[in-house]
């Protein structure tokens, strides 16, 4: 039978829990996640564990923070001054919006937090700093 090398094209179906349980991604009811193994179009936890793997054949990886969206970088975090924020723009904790750098760049933020007189936007990747699971299943290999 087939193993999965570098450099292959798969798909795989997910499920991506954290550590408590939670599921924060998953392909059920959608079409199996395509990629090449290998090319860093997934996170290297994962995208490490497929070589070797065989149509059919499923399992669960553990992925550290360090080998999937890193460590949160407390740089990425920005007070603003609420004034500067329209008055229609929602800021409740946890909402997501698009904010544009003064090169141009639309960057995700995330409101971590409001106080009467600032506004503290958070641009790391969600998961940041969490380690994560995914019990996957290797559907074809292309």
């Amino acid at each position: 039978m087939t193993q999965v090398k570098t450099g292959d094209t798969v798909r795989i179906h997910y499920t991506g829990t954290l550590s408590d349980g939670t599921t924060f991604d998953s392909s059920a009811g959608r079409d199996p996640l395509e990629f090449t193994v290998g090319s860093g179009q997934i996170i290297p936890g994962l995208d490490q564990a497929l070589p070797g793997m065989q149509v059919g054949e499923t399992k669960s990886v553990s992925v550290a923070a360090d080998d999937a969206y890193g460590q949160a970088d407390p740089a990425a975090r920005q007070a603003v001054p609420r004034t500067e924020i329209p008055d229609h723009i929602p800021l409740d904790l946890g909402t997501q919006l698009q904010v544009q750098t003064p090169t141009g760049q639309t960057l995700q933020v995330v409101v971590a937090d409001v106080t009467e007189t600032e506004v503290t936007l958070d641009a790391n990747h969600p998961l940041a700093g969490k380690d994560l699971t995914f019990d996957i299943e290797l559907v074809a290999i292309a």
